[in-house]
């Protein structure tokens, strides 16, 4: 009679372990298949290289080493092909993605591009963030963003929609900073130029950029930095404030988060909706053990990419996090971009 409950028990414990959620999504393989990672961005782009080199490297960590083939799908900022992986790519795992880091923001903030729900992608992880700071050329009566809310100073820009206007209006609008923002120029290297020139005092760009064409700016002490638009202070930038330190109250704080979040979203890849939760873990683990390679990271380091990971469990609750700002917080987003 022992025996017998004894091995209707195992019975009963197989068939639990048959049939149960492990059993229903078993393990995929991806032998013999190929992986379509769509970038959003023209070939040849600083974005398109971030894409490529994901391609390269993710392959051989994932169950039966697929091809991973890089797909260019420019156009509305990268939100084309954000569409097309929303709506109509396969839901099997072989098809990924590479979008903006702005997804999330621009659809609360009603971007007509969009026709896509940021939180229900399968956010598989981030290459690394993009902090964009705020700085002065040395010859700047402006040192630090206490002086920006006293002395008027000029601010180098390209158009009225991109991050480097929009930052430093955004400060002008709800910290009453006093910066003059001159817009039209075309590009990074021609506000860089310009403020070296003297023709503006400063500009916001990215901190990379400057940390690896730029050296002499911070060896030699040629920039004074303001502030930095992340939610937490980068690793290289531990004495500059960050714009949700400068906060004044908790609404504040949640509209400069909501910016601020863009940089942490950085550089990321996804899935589309709907992929079986064990395809998106295994997805999930390739990408973890990727930025871990010797060979990813010697190849990223040959590009001079910065890599700044981050698991995609952590950054799908990020993007859940920005879905959830209060709609108060959204609407006076909107009224500073107006």
């Amino acid at each position: 009679m022992v025996r017998k409950s004894l091995f209707a028990v195992a019975l009963t414990g197989a068939s639990v372990l048959a049939h149960g959620p492990v059993a229903a999504e078993a393990q995929p393989s991806f032998a013999g298949k190929t992986i379509t990672l769509t970038i959003g961005y023209g070939p040849g782009s600083g974005n398109d290289v971030y894409g490529r080199l994901i391609a390269r490297h993710l392959g051989k960590h994932i169950p039966g080493q697929p091809n991973v083939v890089p797909q260019n799908m420019p156009g509305a900022g990268s939100f084309k092909a954000a569409n097309y992986l929303f709506q109509a790519a396969p839901k099997d795992g072989t098809a990924i993605g590479y979008i903006s880091q702005t997804a999330a923001t621009e659809e609360l903030l009603g971007s007509q591009a969009i026709q896509f729900k940021t939180a229900q992608f399968n956010w598989i992880g981030r290459i690394g963030s993009y902090n964009n700071i705020t700085i002065t050329w040395h010859t700047s009566r402006i040192k630090t963003i206490a002086d920006a809310l006293k002395t008027e100073s000029t601010m180098g820009a390209t158009g009225v929609g991109s991050a480097v206007y929009i930052y430093p209006n955004m400060m002008n609008k709800v910290l009453s900073t006093k910066f003059r923002i001159v817009s039209g120029y075309q590009g990074t290297a021609q506000t860089s130029l310009a403020m070296e020139r003297g023709e503006v005092e400063g500009v916001t760009m990215g901190w990379f950029p400057v940390k690896t064409n730029k050296r002499d700016w911070v060896e030699q002490k040629k920039i004074n930095f303001l502030v930095q638009f992340l939610t937490e202070r980068h690793a290289d930038l531990p004495d500059v404030p960050t714009i949700v330190e400068l906060a004044h109250t908790p609404e504040e704080k949640q509209l400069f988060a909501l910016f601020a979040n863009d940089g942490e979203v950085g550089k990321a890849i996804l899935a589309p909706p709907g992929v079986p939760g064990a395809t998106v873990a295994v997805l999930r683990r390739a990408f973890d053990a990727m930025v871990k390679d010797h060979d990813y990271i010697a190849d990223a380091d040959k590009l001079q990419l910065e890599i700044d990971s981050m698991t995609g469990e952590r950054l799908q609750k990020l993007i859940e996090s920005v879905m959830a700002t209060p709609a108060p917080v959204v609407e006076r987003a909107k009224s500073v971009l107006k």
